[in-house]
């Protein structure tokens, strides 16, 4: 089966000379003449692979990247840049931002369908399905010490006995572990200002406990607890954060097991993984005003302190009371003393792109 390639260009006879490139190498290639055109594209046809020019009008490449990055359906297409630049800062800049690849114009075919082929092999591990499992956990750390950025990973991996209601880490905890669910049934909960405890999920065997202190913060934001007689798979911090940051493919592939395919957990990591912080902390005021007024008849605040919004954010506390105070010019929220009340739910839906 032909791979497809999605190639956006904005100048005319550069689109037409590399379309007609990779066509000669056996591609199914789809042009797109902006950024706008193109990002629509990848979500319509989905393809193997996206080749993006950085300077455009409509939407620029990193502007492409990054909503390409939002989407749980396209977050896992290689990704390759095309400029004319050669500064550093823009070459730092792409791969930052999650790029896999980058080729400074004018190149060759040869450079070009390297490139290609290269992204290829590196992301065979994302097309690999692995089980939710220990034993598919097993498979996929094992496939991705394999990788040369990811050989440090640690090869034992422990399992922890927990008896019911026992606390398995609590909130403020330093986030030591990710923790998988052999068996059992686990319990995690938040304490607002008030000092009643909002039980924020329940998972279940099979299931991830733990990692969002770890993607947010060095602390766990939440206290877990046994439900009932429990055995966790432990993995270690170091590896949970070589797993995430070292290798988009191999992060791609684990943001997916550790939402255990519910999109709305997916698109929660990956939020928490490409999105700026005037869009987290948007997302986040969205999801915990969903929260507060699950079962109210009334408009209810969000009474967290600006220390526990932080964290769930994933930013500093600073950051945070800047960016309120931008979203209540914007009249989005209204602040009372230390509860936020929500006002303009679509207007932050707007800034969050849903």
């Amino acid at each position: 089966m032909m791979k497809k390639i999605l190639l956006i260009e904005d100048n005319h006879d550069m689109r037409e000379n590399i379309a007609e490139m990779l066509e000669l190498a056996n591609y199914d290639v789809r042009m797109a003449e902006n950024g706008k055109v193109g990002v629509e594209a990848a979500k319509d046809w989905l393809p193997d692979l996206i080749i993006c020019d950085i300077m455009m009008p409509e939407l620029d490449g990193y502007g492409v990247l990054h909503m390409i990055s939002k989407n749980p359906d396209t977050a896992s297409i290689p990704f390759i840049f095309l400029t004319a630049k050669t500064e550093r800062s823009d070459v730092r800049r792409g791969m930052n931002m999650g790029a896999d690849d980058y080729l400074t114009k004018p190149f060759n075919e040869v450079d070009l369908l390297d490139a290609i082929e290269t992204r290829f092999k590196k992301n065979e591990i994302t097309q690999k399905n692995f089980d939710v499992s220990e034993e598919g956990i097993d498979s996929f750390i094992d496939h991705a010490r394999g990788l040369s950025d990811l050989q440090e990973l640690s090869k034992e991996r422990r399992k922890k006995a927990f008896k019911k209601k026992e606390t398995i880490f609590r909130e403020g905890d330093y986030a030591n572990y990710l923790y998988f669910i052999a068996s059992g049934k686990v319990k995690c909960a938040k304490t607002d200002d008030y000092g009643k405890d909002l039980v924020t999920d329940i998972f279940n065997e099979g299931e991830f406990v733990g990692y969002m202190g770890l993607l947010e913060g060095e602390d766990h934001i939440e206290t877990a607890t046994a439900l009932e007689d429990c055995v966790l798979s432990v993995i270690p911090r170091n590896d949970f954060l070589s797993l995430i940051q070292k290798n988009r493919d191999v992060a791609t592939t684990f943001i997916r097991m550790l939402a255990n395919n519910v999109k709305e957990k997916e698109e929660r990591l990956l939020q928490l993984a490409y999105s700026p912080v005037r869009e987290r902390v948007a997302y986040t005021l969205l999801n915990l005003h969903n929260q507060f007024n699950a079962q109210a008849e009334t408009n209810q605040g969000i009474r967290f302190s600006r220390e526990d919004l932080a964290s769930i954010v994933g930013t500093a506390t600073e950051s945070l009371i800047r960016q309120l105070s931008d979203f209540k010019e914007e009249g989005f929220i209204k602040v009372q003393g230390r509860e936020i009340v929500v006002v303009d739910p679509e207007g932050l839906r707007q800034v969050v792109g849903l």
